[in-house]
């Protein structure tokens, strides 16, 4: 019986952003810049805020004096709104590749002051309007108490082989990701996703959607459902299983890095935001690499610093993909910002069916 569970989570795709994909509209941004000595970030809450206050706003606030006040990310449609009023409250937002490209399109962010950048040192360069903060690997995971050498899926093609491995999968009930893994299940090269070839990843996905038990919403689901047992295998990411392994939770979880798909987390600084010298420090800060390796120790995601790589303590890069491997895909935020909408109407009217 396939099952969705319908709890959102911090990799939530492109929030309330449904209208948000249409022309530009002319913002009304009234508010001045402020110099109040603090900023207003957004922040994911949980144990990532944890090692965020520890690890970087503490340091920057005994550094340059301003207080850093997080707040839960609200959605594009709210910023739309205050943009329209001039009443921004939030000076940077952290957001997902396809939030920060819808956001692009339709005006909302400054300009960036590029040449606090070292830029040489970014995996993935900046654009003019926001920056790469960090990336997080998704990939198959499995029980190996269970599953031993040979018996479970290491890459999609082999996710996508019921004959061969036979099981209870999982994927995110959401196009993004989805398609991707399912293309290059059916063989297309990495360099060659996109533009997606939609019809001929819901044919791929036809393959595989009878062993589908779940189609999750609440990322820590595709590790809880396989420490369970209700799963065989899942699609889930690597920081998720590092997470379980620490906290004890549960049997334990192994990991491909065999084959990757890797999403990005921007910065951004909205336009009519109070403080937004504020926040352009801060984002500077944050790019440092021994800022990002002592954020990214603790939180285990992948720096955009190349030099923060090296940085990292022993256990952080067990749970790092290999940025040089062919085999994996950065996924475009772009693209789905262009066409998120029209694809997730066909996706779940596919998963209903």
């Amino acid at each position: 019986m396939q099952k969705s569970v319908p709890t959102l989570s911090r990799r939530s795709f492109l929030t309330g952003t449904g209208g948000l994909l249409a022309a530009p509209l002319v913002l009304r941004v009234s508010r001045a810049a402020a110099n109040s000595g603090s900023l207003t970030f957004t922040s994911w809450g949980g144990s990532f805020e944890e090692a965020l206050i520890k690890t970087v706003t503490n340091p920057f606030t005994e550094e340059t004096g301003i207080k850093v006040n997080l707040v839960p990310t609200p959605d594009l449609a709210k910023l739309k709104a205050q943009q329209l009023t001039g009443n921004v409250d939030v000076d940077l937002f952290n957001v997902t590749a396809e939030a920060a490209a819808a956001g692009s399109k339709q005006g909302f962010w400054e300009k960036l002051d590029l040449s606090r950048f070292e830029i040489e040192d970014m995996t993935i360069p900046p654009t003019s309007e926001y920056v790469t903060w960090d990336m997080y690997a998704g990939g198959i995971a499995w029980n190996p108490g269970k599953y031993g050498e040979g018996k479970h899926p290491a890459n999609f093609a082999e996710y996508f082989d019921l004959k061969k491995f036979p099981g209870r999968r999982s994927f995110r009930n959401r196009p993004n990701e989805t398609l991707e893994a399912a293309l290059l299940a059916d063989g297309v090269a990495p360099k060659n996703i996109y533009p997606l070839d939609v019809d001929r990843a819901f044919k791929a996905l036809d393959r595989i959607k009878p062993s589908i038990a779940s189609w999750i919403t609440a990322t820590p689901q595709t590790v809880s459902l396989l420490q369970t047992g209700e799963l065989d295998f899942t699609y889930t990411y690597a920081n998720r299983v590092k997470e379980a392994a620490r906290s004890g939770s549960g049997n334990l979880i192994a990991f491909s890095f065999e084959q990757n798909l890797l999403s990005t987390e921007k910065l951004a600084i909205p336009k009519g935001a109070p403080n937004k010298e504020n926040a352009m420090k801060f984002i500077a800060y944050n790019m440092r690499p021994e800022v990002q390796a002592r954020l990214l120790n603790v939180s285990p995601t992948v720096p955009n610093s190349k030099k923060a790589m090296s940085m990292l303590d022993a256990e952080a890069r067990k749970w790092m993909p290999d940025m040089n491997n062919p085999n994996n895909v950065v996924l475009d935020g772009a693209y789905w910002a262009q066409n998120l909408e029209k694809v997730a109407r066909r996706f779940k009217e596919w998963v209903l069916t």
